[in-house]
């Protein structure tokens, strides 16, 4: 009998990255939450490196949380123990229901699958990724629409495209949306604007900002030559700060010679996660003008942040920010016209500001979590 009793799932963390980017920040915030609820509407066993052993434990102390093999740390590893380990593993603890969390699974899994497919980017901007990139997600998505009982994705919009372009079942689809941790994303003092200016060599000087990765459709490049034509004739022009992975966009070393000699463009890596807020919450502007996204958990993020986000309207991006963000085009021309008027209007940056900050306190990971677990009690029965 099943009725009322929590179902017993494994969560594969396996896949978390070391540099916590989109998919471990969707991790981390889901296990977050189903730490809150464990062993109360959920029972749970997760599987990760043994890098997160520890923090997963100490996040979870309601849970039984496991360590994989050394080797899966290496993605071709992963991805064969994936289907072969991963069935074994969710057979010896008795699960009733395994959670894939990054689009892939087992062909054979033993049990009902749940898998979260994070955007349909692949399809509708296939021209954004490398052939074997391309080819591998495309194939992973399909397989996981096929074999998993039930789908988690990020947003409406990224549902619709997989009912529109696959021809997914919609009954077998739940929208989860992401959360934001309001602590660690939280509107920043003057002191942790000034740690992080002084951090990142701008002493006094104002900036915009970019953080994300460094791939083909985050539009880095186009951003890069949008902000040097608004800025360029400005008597204290402000620099461009662009932070995150290195990611493979090679168009965006073109963009960068193309700046003028006096505007200052800062590339700094990634930047410790206590400095987000900082960084964010301290730029005149966070721009953000991807051509698609599966959900936007940059905006979501920067808006939790008081910062005054510029956008654009492609796919999930409206779900996120609503009213409460200015919006642009993907053509560097547009971005510069938009980014101008929002650099001249004070006003308006701190009223998008504000908005953001009230928007971004309804996406949670609490309700993120409430669909997940609704989704495996689903797969159970």
């Amino acid at each position: 009998m099943t009725a009322g009793r929590p179902p017993r799932v494994l969560i594969d963390a396996t896949s978390v990255p070391a540099d916590r980017g989109g998919v471990g920040r969707y991790v981390d915030g889901l296990l977050g939450a189903l730490g809150v609820v464990c062993g109360e509407t959920v029972d749970l066993v997760v599987v990760s490196l043994r890098t997160d052993l520890e923090r997963y434990t100490r996040m979870l102390p309601g849970a039984e949380v496991i360590p994989a093999p050394a080797a899966v740390a290496h993605r071709p590893a992963r991805l064969a123990w994936e289907q072969t380990g991963l069935p074994l593993l969710a057979q010896q603890v008795g699960a009733e229901v395994l959670h894939s969390p990054f689009y892939t699974c087992p062909l054979r899994a033993g049990c009902p699958v749940t898998v979260t497919v994070h955007d349909a980017t692949f399809f509708t901007e296939p021209e954004h990724y490398d052939k074997s990139r391309r080819t591998f997600f495309r194939s992973a998505i399909k397989t996981s629409l096929r074999r998993a009982s039930r789908v988690i994705v990020p947003s409406k919009a990224t549902r619709d495209e997989l009912i529109r372009l696959l021809d997914a079942d919609p009954t077998r689809i739940d929208v989860a949306y992401h959360g934001v941790d309001q602590q660690a994303f939280h509107a920043p003092g003057d002191e942790e604007k000034a740690r992080v200016r002084a951090r990142l060599g701008l002493g006094g000087s104002s900036y915009v900002a970019f953080l994300g990765a460094k791939e083909p459709r985050k539009n880095v490049p186009n951003l890069i030559r949008g902000w040097a034509r608004a800025v360029a004739d400005r008597e204290n022009p402000p620099a461009l700060v662009v932070a995150g992975g290195q990611g493979h966009d090679d168009d965006i070393d073109r963009a960068v010679a193309e700046v003028p000699s006096h505007l200052r463009l800062l590339r700094p890596g990634y930047l410790r996660y206590a400095d987000l807020p900082g960084f964010l919450g301290g730029a005149l502007v966070a721009a953000y003008p991807s051509y698609g996204e599966g959900f936007g958990l940059p905006i979501l993020e920067a808006m939790a942040c008081a910062a005054p986000v510029l956008t654009t309207p492609r796919l999930s991006l409206p779900e996120v920010g609503g009213d409460a963000v200015a919006y642009t085009s993907e053509d560097p021309d547009q971005i510069a016209t938009d980014l101008a008027a929002l650099l001249d209007d004070e006003q308006r940056r701190l009223s998008l500001a504000k908005a953001g900050v009230d928007r971004a306190k309804e996406f949670t990971w609490a309700s993120s979590a409430e669909v997940h677990i609704a989704a495996w009690s689903r797969a159970r029965s």
